[in-house]
């Protein structure tokens, strides 16, 4: 068996966070009901974590630097109340740096009282608003979206009659993608952005509501499903129940399709399609678009395991166990800069050489950015005997930047744009290479509820792009896009 370290998270594409409420409607331990729903989400964030419970209106929160087992200790919960809520959140970030002050839940104090705020997404007028905001004499402590939200909210809040209808002004100013969670005295909301850009949900344990990221966070808690928050909708739950409400705004919904290629968990339903079926459907579509003759079908983990069970269904090749995952080396909180990041986000495969030794593989993954981690795999299946190596992408080619929380490299490091799919297959070193289509990407989300985006690879979106963008860590400086 013979082994290679791949840096992922330098060659992946990476997600924003995870966000996670919880209204206390009966005798329900809500500390230990986030902390669970923190793990569900842990996917989607591994840098920093944190949970805040409202308890008489007081905040109380536990957050720091790393993942959910390193933060969020026995010792550390026993410091957080049974209160009537909790908001908890699990963040990437897409900066060189990490700012500890941004670790959510963010807790900020008005004149109306606390609001916990956890976010995931991307505000692409943020320089802009905080731009006017800092000439207008306000004070940030962190390059957070979710404290330019807070204030935004906060500040119209005072001219409203509610919390809600201040969310629903703001909603208004902010352009972008966010799902936010938020806390305040006697509610939880949650906020999707009209285009639908990042999933919410909405799930019921008992006679408490849940909010979460994703459905499995919902059934790790043991609670049950109920829908998905519609794009540009406010929920409230308060002692009376769930109540809903709608940004007037009209848009084109455009949810983002890597949730279904790699960011959901297999087990997760985002706006009625199962991931897992999805990526299944990505591997039969992907085999009859690029179709080869080999003796085995295996898949990279986690994300290419699914897709190439439907690749091998589709083709008949028998589907195989190639890769072993090391799932116990530590991950970087990202501090230390880029070289120490390189040094520590690693994700060690193993191959098994009896598996692959003197056969034509299929290896199936779910990208290609900048062709380092496919050179890579290539190289270690060839190391140990594989007598072919046909590599079989299930989501097209990257071509153009995304501006809505997903953290991809600028155009000129997207192989893509350097090399024809002939020239690639060459560079990483693979018999073959093939991707699947736009038209096929779309189809593997067959049922969803909302419009999707597909900006990344297409270069065509369906939202507003930032004019300006926020370049330095304490100030902003214009810069046009």
């Amino acid at each position: 068996m013979r082994s290679v370290t791949i840096d992922k998270r330098l060659d992946k594409v990476n997600e924003e966070c995870g966000v996670f409420g919880i209204y206390r409607g009966d005798d329900i331990d809500i500390v230990s009901a986030t902390h669970d729903g923190l793990y569900g989400l842990q996917h989607r964030g591994q840098e920093s974590v944190g949970i805040t419970v409202l308890k008489d209106e007081e905040p109380y929160t536990v957050k720091d630097l790393g993942i959910v087992s390193t933060v969020l200790t026995e010792k550390a919960l026993q410091k957080l109340p049974q209160g009537e809520m909790a908001v908890g959140h699990v963040r990437y970030t897409s900066t060189s740096y990490l700012d500890r002050a941004a670790t959510q839940p963010l807790v900020m104090r008005y004149i109306c009282g606390s609001l916990a705020i956890a976010n995931n997404g991307a505000i692409t007028n943020f320089a802009e608003i905080r731009d006017q905001l800092e000439h207008g004499g306000a004070i940030f402590q962190s390059n957070s979206h979710a404290e330019i939200i807070g204030y935004m909210i906060a500040t119209r809040r005072i001219e409203c009659d509610s919390l809600e209808d201040a969310v629903l002004k703001t909603m208004k100013v902010l352009k972008g993608a966010y799902s936010i969670v938020i806390g305040a005295p006697g509610k939880l909301l949650g906020v999707r952005d009209p285009h639908g850009f990042k999933p919410l949900c909405i799930g019921k344990i008992g006679n408490s509501y849940v909010l979460a990221s994703e459905s499995c966070a919902i059934d790790s808690i043991g609670g049950e499903f109920i829908r998905d928050v519609e794009p540009g909708e406010v929920v409230v739950v308060d002692g009376e129940g769930l109540h809903s409400y709608h940004c007037n705004k009209k848009k084109t919904s455009s949810l983002c399709l890597f949730e279904y290629i790699y960011f959901a968990r297999p087990d997760s339903i985002v706006d009625g399609v199962n991931v897992n079926i999805a990526r299944r459907r990505a591997g039969k579509l992907l085999y009859e678009e690029n179709p080869i003759e080999a003796d085995i079908v295996c898949g990279v983990p986690d994300s290419g395991l699914d897709a190439a069970q439907g690749y091998a269904e589709a083709s008949g090749i028998p589907y195989a166990t190639a890769f072993i995952k090391n799932k116990y080396i530590g991950r970087t909180t990202g501090v230390g800069g880029v070289d120490k990041k390189k040094k520590l986000l690693k994700t060690r495969l193993n191959v098994l050489k009896n598996i692959v030794k003197g056969k034509r593989v299929v290896i199936i993954d779910d990208s290609i950015v900048r062709g380092n981690t496919a050179a890579h795999i290539v190289k270690l299946l060839r190391d140990a005997g594989a007598k072919e190596v046909h590599m079989r992408i299930s989501a097209p080619e990257f071509f153009y930047p995304c501006y809505f929380g997903i953290d991809l490299p600028s155009q000129e490091n997207m192989i893509s744009n350097r090399f024809s799919v002939d020239e690639l297959k060459n560079e990483i070193g693979a018999d073959s290479l093939g991707f699947l289509s736009i038209e096929g990407l779309h189809s593997i989300a067959d049922g969803c509820k909302i419009g999707l985006c597909d900006g990344c690879f297409s270069g065509v979106y369906h939202a507003d792009k930032p004019k300006i963008i926020y370049e330095d860590k304490f100030s902003v400086k214009i810069k046009k896009v």
